[in-house]
């Protein structure tokens, strides 16, 4: 009996070549798109044809109908709201600097999806990130690994992945570089081939800033307050902390002595802190609400090579776990912008350690 696949089809050429390669690996495979918003959610018309949630869908199909697969529709707006973009909006609110794509596999794409996989008796849920997973019967976990361009990997994103959905996921597109992927989707015809990828936030419309998404949802002005720097030194005033972001120098809007950056947010002040570019330096970071992949604990001090964001290059340092949900990690160099609300990362060579929220 085949083995059968739901595919996360997002309306972009990743997923599309996804779900052929499965399709061509013998696989029972299933498109499904995911309606994640509405049009006013994000403060378009509500018959704005634009919006990414219904031209992707169309798109999504006609890949489906072209290579003779059945194509669903599911609505998860609430849930996106909930998970996504209420998380989104308190993270700064907090003072902090989120990533949304982060919740949304997790909570989404690998959380309601394996749910409705196992709804429709699928064996797997496919997508097209890039990267890669392995079974290590040394250890009897299942283990994420980088895919093979490092221009497009995307472990990162993806740390939060657990031991159960690692046994039922699938990546085709690991092994594969972006061209080779447009090259495949050309030669089958398929309408992605040469779609542009999405380069910003899915839920925030072309021209909108971060700070005026989150005054349009909560329906409130953030108070101004005072830039000050690292001593209290009143500098200016800014216009609402959901404005700034940890190592933001341009938009301002000061005339310093010498370039200044965003240190820290202190919402409990509703002060913004400024330091020059040295002071924005450090090597220690805590991280909770942590995932381990590779390992069920850390219990002795571990060499691990470390991201900070999803463009920070790896770097050396040591972790410990203090606690079951905490990981405590010294960079052997300091790094620039530690930023609550971003993922630390952990990497053993290309296999992913883990990781957790960065506090």
């Amino acid at each position: 009996m085949k083995k059968s696949a739901l595919i996360a089809m997002s309306g972009g050429v990743d997923s599309s070549v996804a779900a052929l390669r499965m399709l061509e690996q013998g696989y029972a495979c299933t498109g499904v798109t995911m309606k994640l918003f509405n049009n006013e959610d994000i403060g378009l018309p509500v018959m704005d044809s634009k919006c990414c949630s219904i031209d992707d869908i169309k798109d999504a199909c006609q890949v489906c109908s072209r290579i003779g697969i059945e194509h669903l529709t599911f609505n998860y707006g609430d849930r996106f709201r909930t998970e996504v973009i209420d998380r989104f909006i308190n993270a700064y609110v907090n003072g902090m600097t989120p990533n949304p794509c982060i919740d949304c596999n997790r909570y989404l794409k690998f959380g309601e999806l394996f749910n409705k996989a196992k709804e429709l008796g699928c064996d797997y849920v496919v997508t097209g990130h890039y990267a890669k997973t392995r079974y290590d019967e040394a250890t009897g976990r299942y283990l994420l690994l980088k895919a093979e361009d490092p221009a497009k990997d995307q472990s990162y994103v993806l740390y939060s992945l657990t031991q159960e959905q690692l046994a039922h996921v699938q990546f085709p597109l690991g092994e594969l570089t972006k061209p080779q992927v447009r090259a495949i989707a050309e030669e089958h015809g398929f309408v992605t081939a040469h779609k542009s990828d999405s380069q910003d936030i899915c839920f925030i419309k072309d021209g909108m800033t971060y700070a005026d998404f989150i005054e349009m949802r909560t329906g409130r002005k953030f108070k101004p307050g005072n830039f000050v720097d690292t001593t209290g030194k009143v500098l200016g005033r800014h216009k609402g902390i959901i404005h700034y972001t940890v190592g933001q120098r341009k938009g301002l809007g000061l005339a310093l002595p010498e370039p200044m950056y965003v240190k820290e947010i202190d919402v409990a002040h509703n002060q913004v802190i400024l330091s020059t570019n040295a002071q924005l330096f450090s090597k220690s970071v805590t991280a909770t609400d942590i995932n381990l992949i590779d390992c069920e604990r850390i219990t002795e001090p571990r060499r691990v090579k470390a991201r900070i964001r999803y463009h920070h290059i790896e770097q050396w340092a040591t972790v410990t776990q203090p606690d079951d949900n905490t990981l405590q990690l010294e960079f052997d160099e300091p790094q620039r912008a530690i930023t609550k609300g971003q993922a630390l990362v952990l990497y053993d060579g290309d296999v992913v350690v883990g990781g957790g929220r960065i506090i």
